[in-house]
């Protein structure tokens, strides 16, 4: 399971460090990191504050113009 937990966040990381091309598996995987992170928020108000970078914000909106 953590093989897979952080083969999201690698694909993710290397997608944005132009190491990978952004596809649809990136996107695929930051849906999951994106699912991961509102349920992480849901523990208490300790990870409220909690965001992506900016940089993976950008990405998400570039998927949302995608999907558009």
């Amino acid at each position: 399971m953590i093989g897979t937990e952080s083969e999201h966040y690698r694909i993710v990381r290397e997608s944005l460090s132009s190491r990978r091309t952004v596809d649809e598996q990136t996107f695929a995987s930051l849906a999951i990191l994106t699912e991961r992170l509102e349920r992480l928020k849901k523990f208490g108000k300790a990870f409220e504050g909690v965001r992506f970078s900016s940089a993976v914000e950008k990405l998400r909106k570039q998927n949302s113009a995608v999907a558009v």
